[in-house]
């Protein structure tokens, strides 16, 4: 039986180490492809030129100016989006909740909306935290109304929470008609015109979510398996969760100031990886950073090469794929409770 157990978690082991260099591949293999695929496409050779042999030609200069900060900007929204995605499934124990889904990422868009139209706000640094609170306000708001224990519940109250803020949005917009001309592509979801400035003052935030994640693997695995045995383990289950939705919030935060509200990648991704590695939260949070950028970074691809002279936005792109990946669990949820 010693034996068995022992090839048992061998074989575990060896499993989740291939997952994880298939995702390290997977993830290296997007971000060439989103520095060398646009309206132009480039040769390997000038983009391994711009990046390492820089010397001004037009190549590396739209690779320099726009590919290259276009591509980190996914990379840091996409691990931030996988996992809040896979946080917010962890505290709540609900396998359709999603930062995009239950209007999270739209209570930070709003914020966002009103620091720049009424306090005229337009720093990223400064919007994040308008951001911030407003996601935070989306979570509270979809706890209270929907609650955590039934997933229908929950996506209906997200659901008409997100058209609320919505809403508000449009009528911002209808407003100030200077506003809905620089939010029109913000507002679905875009990596268009993003520049690294804007990035490095978001990344103080995206780290702090960062670690905080990562502190939160064990407890969560101890949540999981009940409040009493959490606490027997020694976990504080209520302080787990609310340290869990305040780095939600982060992450959602500085991805939705960084290229607005983008949904459905947190949804996807965890369930990727629950069903290749298991419920191990010590495993799923990594991998779901890791490959929450290859699913943003490639509908991001798939949208400059399906768009023709101009391109489909990513938001647009993770909504027709989200919503197909929606239906899929909850068909699954509907086969388990039979």
């Amino acid at each position: 039986m010693v034996l068995l157990g022992e090839r048992v978690t061998s074989r575990r082991w060896g499993v989740r180490a291939t997952v994880l260099v298939a995702a390290l591949v997977a993830l290296v293999a997007v971000v060439v492809l989103s520095i060398a695929f646009g309206s132009n496409r480039l040769p390997l050779g000038s983009v391994w030129h711009a990046l390492f042999s820089y010397s001004g030609t037009f190549e590396d200069v739209v690779i320099r100016d726009d590919r290259l900060p276009r591509t980190l900007l996914g990379l840091a929204v996409g691990v931030g989006l996988g996992l809040a995605g896979a946080l917010l499934q962890a505290i709540t124990r609900n396998p359709v909740a999603d930062p995009g889904l239950l209007g999270i990422n739209h209570g930070a868009a709003v914020a966002i909306v009103l620091g720049g139209a009424v306090f005229s706000v337009s720093s990223p640094e400064q919007l994040v935290w308008f951001a911030f609170f407003g996601a935070l306000a989306g979570t509270v708001l979809v706890t209270v109304i929907g609650g955590s224990v039934s997933p229908l519940r929950l996506v209906l109250a997200g659901v008409a929470i997100q058209a609320v803020f919505v809403g508000i949005n449009q009528g911002m917009q209808m407003i100030n008609t200077h506003s809905l001309d620089q939010m029109r592509y913000w507002l679905v979801g875009s990596l268009v015109n993003r520049n690294l400035d804007s990035l490095a003052g978001l990344l103080p935030f995206f780290l702090a979510a960062l670690v905080v994640a990562g502190l939160l693997a064990r407890p969560l695995n101890a949540v999981a398996l009940g409040d009493d045995s959490a606490r027997g383990l020694g976990a504080n289950p209520v302080l787990t969760r609310a340290v869990g939705m305040i780095a939600v919030g982060l992450l959602s935060a500085t991805a939705t100031a960084a290229c607005g509200p983008i949904a459905f990648v947190g949804l996807m991704i965890p369930h990727v990886v629950r069903a290749l590695v298991g419920q191990d939260e010590r495993w799923v949070l990594p991998l779901s950073a890791l490959l929450g950028p290859v699913l943003l970074l490639g509908c991001d691809v798939l949208g400059r090469l399906l768009g023709g002279n101009g391109e489909i936005q990513v938001g647009l792109m993770t909504d027709v794929i989200g919503g197909v990946a929606f239906v899929i669990v909850a068909r699954r949820l509907k086969a388990v409770r039979r």
